[in-house]
């Protein structure tokens, strides 16, 4: 369920703090733990260091990405490849040929 129009989008109190200090592009990254927090327009240009439970990953954020969460640009889960012996088997005769 979305959150109420009359409450406003959520964006974690500390992080505000730290954008109204700094300006955009300048300094090191925005570390934060708060994936929750929705981007606002006043956070374009800045650079985030978004936790993803093991890492920081830096997010730079654009005009397109205001709406959405911190979190959904630091994925959490790490993609390996599908298939198994079998696709490597066959990865390993096209390569030979």
């Amino acid at each position: 369920m979305a959150r109420s129009l009359k409450k406003g989008p959520y964006v974690h109190p500390k992080l505000l703090k730290k954008i109204a200090v700094r300006k955009p592009g300048e300094g090191s990254p925005i570390k934060t733990w708060a994936r929750s927090s929705t981007i606002t327009p006043e956070m374009i240009g800045f650079v985030f260091a978004v936790h993803n439970g093991k890492d920081f990953i830096q997010v730079r954020v654009v005009e397109n990405m205001v709406g959405h969460k911190l979190g959904e640009f630091s994925a959490t889960r790490k993609f390996i490849r599908h298939g198994g012996t079998v696709k490597k088997a066959e990865g390993e005769t096209e390569t030979s040929k």
